[in-house]
């Protein structure tokens, strides 16, 4: 069989032998605000945005049926393309009047792609995926118009299969084109299609184009960054699955195995979270100078569940049994092998326990009668998707953690990693790359991304370097996604996006706001580049961002993690 889409990278080796479409978009869509009008700076392949709407050259119906401008997406290369439907939607609220266009890249890649009809500007955003993917995400105006001079075309897609549950793995098994599309395909042959699309409609393609993901999406958003380096002008990628596979089959399938018993019942319950959860601030809250709710640096905290042990014996809500104590111990703990090898860089971090049960969704705990996704999600991942298409898998009760089994990964890994810290070519064609993460993320362990990103100033000559065109934020307390709770999680990372982009303004600090269940801010901190953390000035409201200063701290954590895939980041 011949599938579509060219050979995965390999790399030299080795050592050693709908759930989530909120939280994906809820940082970096929340809020546009700011910016400037004027020409672009500091970037060679900067170009100004036209002045006044790009008009449409075609009718929108006519992208559809057999005519020319089906036939030459048909004969789009590498993306043959087939429109099923292009109607023009009305405007409505905030949203302007659109062509609506629906349809796939061979052999079923789906997308859906929406046009202003007389508000465009020249702007592009592909919004990423979330889980396994498997639904077209759907999009919405404004994308930040009103500051930034008119309304982005809009797209995205579901990797090439459909499934009701983006969290289910059924539909690999045997399927080895749907990995691909998933793994690297999809997104890229969509931005080729989308281009041409627009080509046709305004008879020019788009003077910027853009990709925010987060989760899966934040992995698509390095794929594309590291395999097709021209697709998109400006990157932004949220909480990056990048280490697939080793995410759901080691990290995710080491708390989820960590948090069940002989019986397969869980061993600690959601109920015992918000005790859990308010023993690691009384402990760890303080460290970074300020008592307000959050760990500026999870790895500052060393808690030790054992002061919460029972002292009777007797399951209690405020208090952990000796199994409990085992369980949270091993839960912050990375996956190691029986050598103490670490299989995965990082474990659930301190201060995070919050989320274990949602949201965003009940991951590592549920409510009585619940399920976890966590074991749900790594069984299915070694069943279907780990091993090459017609080898067996193997279930999550019967997967050991070892060298062997971790090695056993490798076949796969360059389908759907994105480790790859050689980012020379997006750097040279003039790409703006922001990557965030939230400290408090139980879904995707965050020091695996400032690990990546050490990585890359490794490659790309150290921090300096690596800020031209890369920079990282780290939000305190932020779960996954920014999927709710206590937190500063929402930002305006695509209009910092767009400015740095277009205008060579780069980001020196994203202001984070919190919100109460009215939608009043509570809240507004900045969160700087990373390293830089934010410190109080010792005067004023600790809840608002104007009070605090950027801070190069003193002593950090060694962003160089020795695990077992190392190399893969070399």
């Amino acid at each position: 069989m011949i599938f579509v889409g060219v050979k995965p990278r390999r790399r030299a080796w080795l050592r050693g032998g709908r759930v989530l479409v909120g939280a994906a978009l809820g940082l970096v869509l929340a809020s546009c605000a700011g910016g400037s009008a004027g020409h672009p700076e500091g970037s060679a392949s900067a170009r100004p945005v036209v002045s006044g709407a790009i008009r449409p050259v075609l009718a929108c119906g006519a992208l559809a049926g057999s005519g020319p401008s089906a036939q030459r997406l048909l004969g789009l290369s590498g993306a043959s393309t087939r429109i099923t439907s292009a109607v023009v939607v009305a405007a409505a609220g905030s949203a302007p009047a659109y062509c609506s266009v629906k349809g796939f890249v061979a052999p079923r890649v789906d997308f859906e792609l929406k046009l202003p009809v007389a508000t465009w500007q020249g702007r592009y955003l592909q919004e990423g995926c979330g889980g396994l993917c498997g639904f077209v995400i759907p999009t919405s105006f404004p994308a930040c118009d009103a500051q930034l001079g008119g309304d982005f075309a809009l797209a995205a897609t579901d990797d090439g299969h459909a499934t009701s549950n983006p969290f289910s793995a059924e539909w690999a098994a045997g399927d080895e084109q749907a990995r691909v599309d998933l793994g690297y395909r999809g997104v890229h042959v969509v931005a080729v299609a989308a281009k041409e699309i627009m080509s046709l409609y305004y008879g020019r393609p788009p003077i910027y184009s853009y990709f925010n993901g987060c989760s899966d999406g934040g992995r698509e958003a390095l794929v594309e960054v590291q395999r097709y380096p021209h697709d998109f002008n400006g990157v932004i990628a949220g909480a990056p699955a990048a280490y697939f596979p080793f995410l759901p089959a080691e990290a995710t399938a080491w708390v989820a195995r960590a948090n069940t018993d002989p019986t397969g019942a869980p061993i600690l319950t959601a109920a015992k979270l918000p005790a859990l959860h308010a023993a690691v601030l009384a402990a760890c809250d303080s460290l970074d100078g300020l008592v307000d709710g959050q760990i500026d640096d999870p790895r500052a905290c060393h808690f030790d569940p054992t002061s919460m042990r029972c002292p009777d014996g007797t399951d209690r809500p405020d208090c952990l049994t000796q199994a409990q104590v085992t369980a949270v111990r091993t839960i912050y703990s990375p996956p190691v092998d029986t050598a103490g090898q670490l299989l995965y860089p990082g474990g659930e971090e301190p201060g995070s326990e919050a989320s274990w049960a949602g949201p965003p969704i009940p991951w590592i705990n549920a409510a009585p009668g619940g399920t976890g996704l966590a074991a749900s999600t790594a069984d299915g991942y070694l069943r279907y998707v780990a091993f090459p298409a017609g080898q067996p898998g193997v279930a999550l009760s019967d997967w050991s953690f070892t060298a062997a089994g971790f090695h056993s990964l490798l076949a796969e890994a360059g389908i759907v990693d994105a480790l790859d810290p050689d980012l020379r070519a997006f750097r040279a064609a003039g790409g703006k790359l922001i990557m965030y993460h939230g400290w408090a993320d139980a879904l995707i362990p965050p020091e695996g991304t400032v690990a990546y990103y050490q990585a890359v100033q490794d490659h790309m000559g150290g921090l300096a370097a690596t800020t031209t065109f890369a920079r990282l934020f780290m939000f305190p307390g932020m779960f996954h996604c920014g999927g709710g709770g206590p937190s500063t999680d929402t930002s305006d990372l695509i209009h910092q996006l767009v400015t740095w982009t277009e205008h060579g303004t780069a980001p020196t600090q994203a202001i984070a706001t919190q919100t109460d269940t009215n939608g009043h801010i509570v809240r507004t901190r900045p969160v700087y580049p990373y390293p830089t953390v934010a410190r109080y000035t010792g005067t004023g409201s600790t809840n608002d961002a104007a009070n605090f200063v950027p801070t190069t701290p003193t002593t950090r954590p060694d962003d160089h993690i020795h695990w077992l895939g190392e190399n893969l980041l070399h």
